[in-house]
Formats: structure tokens, C-alpha cells, sequence
């Protein structure tokens, strides 16, 4: 299968980051998050990507280019305007149609565990899907006594299940897919103000195609800073992530789980647990916990937890030396 990777959207709700830096390419537990999609897709044995880009899109190019430019045949597509999932999918028309087996689409923004080998080995459609406390929230599938889906809505009022779209669709029937994308993009049937890929789909079951689910074992949302310092927790317990840097650390402690890039320098410190250091970092006199930092940050005499620092960023605090004597109290919070 051809897989699509829809990354043109702004990543408003986790700005100031995205100011600069497309939300693909936010780091989290030692990599960016379209790096952590790639190597599941890689793994699984897909080699052939259509990024369909826009916002800061020469960003998510060159990182492509760089770190995986002779590991992928890779193209991209210019998503002018917005108008949702159906619509980017549509920019891409050229590229579905030669799709011989089908497409692979997957959100470029979110991190998923699934079984590849069964949702590539089906002989139909499949969507992946989870359970979710608010589906309104979501699109949202409805699914017959035997598994077939029969109706998808997105974001309903009320809806008829708990059942989320997760973020990945295999779909073997290419060409009927880009008849149901035109079909209510030609009508103007929006959804939400825009061109939704679940109204394509619920188009095409409509019409006959058969489509079954399969459920994420892990959904990551890196949608906020909080749900990405958690997908940052939970990927660094994860033993393949872990790596230690440990030139240029001096006199310092290091509380695993920690990822910790090339050419830093960490001294009199204390980090981790749960920290993602990026390349060429600075950190003198400090104590780290739970947070992000981005390349060539620069952090000194500080005290931070539940943080994300962006590249070049450069933050520093205030040493205190004191003298106490017995039955003192100082409280340099007030």
C-alpha cells in the first residue's frame, strides 16, 4: 500500500511552538512525532509516502529529505487552503490513482500502536478505532452484529456509539474513494465547515463497499501540551527509546527514563525522570523532570518540571547562596 500523510495543519492549540515549528515535527521522547509514525509504517513494511503539506511545509519536507531520504520514495503535495481531511486526500488524486493496492492514510499529528500486519493483510477496508469517553468529540462508527460498519458520522450531537476514528484508514478501493470525495466536495456537503473523509467514506458504504475496524492498542494525542508531556512519559518507558549521551555530562544525575541527544552538555544537574533532551543542549546547575527540550536549548540555575523549551531557547534562573542558622525559615516563593 501508498500511504498518505495529511501534516498541513497549523497546530494552533499547541502554540507558541507551532509558531515556528510544524506539529509533525514537535519532539517528543527523543524524536519528532512524524518521526515516531514513520518508523512504525517503515517497520511495517510501507516505503512509498505522499506528504500532504502546507503550513511551515518546507520544514516537514526537509526533515523528510534528511532523515529518511534513502530509506522511503517520498512526494509531496501543496494543501493551498484548508478545508479538511477529504479535501487534502483530493489534493493528492494523482497520487491515490496509482495507488494499485489501496492507500494508507494516516494522521500526521498522532501516535498511534496498531497491528499493521493484520490491517494490511485484510481483504477489505478497515478503519482503525477506539473507545472514548465523549465521541462527540470524534468521528464515530456504528457497527452491525458480524463487524461491518454501517454508519459513520463525524463529531455528532449524539452519538450512536463510543466508537472513535483513531487516525488510520486502509482503503482498498482507491478510485471509489476519490468519487466519494468529489462527490461532496462537487455538492458542497460540509461537515464542521469542511470537506470531512468521514462523510467520503459513509459515501461509499452507501454505495456498497464493504469496510470492518480494527482497534489501536495505544492512541497518543499530542494535541496539547499536557497529553504531549504524557506521550513523552509513556514513550520513554519504552526500553527501544532510551539513550544516554554520556560524554559531556560532568558531575551530574541522571534519572531514568531520559533521552538525551547528541552533543549536549549537562553539568551539576540533576534530570529526569521522564526527560527528552534534544541536540547540542546546554544545562548547567539545574534539576529537570517530565518535561521537552528542544535543540541547542540553553538552560542554567534553574528548577523545572512539566516543561516544553523550544529549540534555541534559552532560559535561565538566579543562583542563591546562603547562611542559615538554627530555626530558620526562608521561603524565596513569596
Amino acid at each position: 500500500m501508498k500511504a498518505i500523510i495529511p501534516v498541513a495543519g497549523a497546530g494552533t492549540k499547541l502554540r507558541p511552538h507551532t509558531h515556528t515549528q510544524p506539529k509533525p515535527l514537535i519532539p517528543v521522547a527523543g524524536k519528532p512525532i512524524l518521526g515516531h509514525i514513520l518508523d512504525g509504517l517503515i517497520q511495517a513494511g510501507i516505503h512509498e509516502f505522499v506528504f500532504i503539506i502546507g503550513y511551515l511545509g518546507e520544514k516537514i519536507e526537509e526533515y523528510v529529505q534528511e532523515a529518511y531520504g534513502n530509506t522511503i520514495q517520498s512526494s509531496f503535495v501543496v494543501q493551498g487552503p484548508r478545508e479538511g481531511l477529504a479535501h487534502a486526500i483530493a489534493m493528492a488524486a494523482d497520487e491515490v490513482k496509482s495507488a494499485q493496492d489501496g492507500v494508507l492514510i494516516v494522521l500526521g499529528d498522532t501516535i498511534l500502536d496498531v497491528d499493521y500486519a493484520s490491517l494490511l493483510a485484510a481483504d477489505c477496508s478497515v478503519l482503525g478505532i477506539d473507545t472514548v469517553d465523549d465521541p462527540r468529540k470524534f468521528g464515530v462508527v456504528k457497527l452491525d452484529a458480524d463487524g461491518w460498519i454501517t454508519s459513520m458520522e463525524e463529531k455528532p450531537a449524539i452519538p450512536k456509539s463510543n466508537l472513535a476514528l483513531a487516525g488510520v484508514y486502509a482503503i482498498r478501493e482507491s478510485m471509489q474513494l476519490l468519487h466519494a470525495i468529489d462527490f461532496i466536495i462537487s455538492n458542497k456537503l460540509r461537515t464542521q465547515t469542511e470537506f470531512q473523509l468521514t462523510d467520503a467514506l459513509m459515501h461509499m458504504i452507501e454505495n456498497g463497499v464493504k469496510m470492518k475496524t480494527i482497534k489501536v492498542d495505544n492512541w497518543f494525542d499530542c494535541g496539547k501540551k499536557d497529553s504531549l508531556l504524557a506521550t513523552n512519559r509513556i514513550l520513554l518507558g519504552r526500553k527501544d527509546v532510551q539513550q544516554y549521551q554520556h560524554d559531556g555530562i560532568v558531575n551530574s544525575i541522571i534519572v531514568p527514563p531520559v533521552s538525551i541527544g547528541k552533543d549536549c552538555n549537562i553539568v551539576n544537574s540533576i534530570i529526569g525522570p521522564y526527560v527528552a533532551i534534544g541536540k547540542g543542549v546546554l544545562i548547567k546547575n539545574s534539576i529537570i523532570s517530565d518535561g521537552i527540550l528542544g535543540d541547542y536549548s540553553q538552560l542554567g540555575s534553574i528548577i523545572l518540571k512539566g516543561s516544553v523549551i523550544g529549540n534555541d531557547a534559552v532560559l535561565k534562573g538566579k543562583s542563591q547562596s546562603v547562611n542559615i542558622g538554627d530555626s530558620t525559615e526562608i521561603d524565596f516563593n513569596e
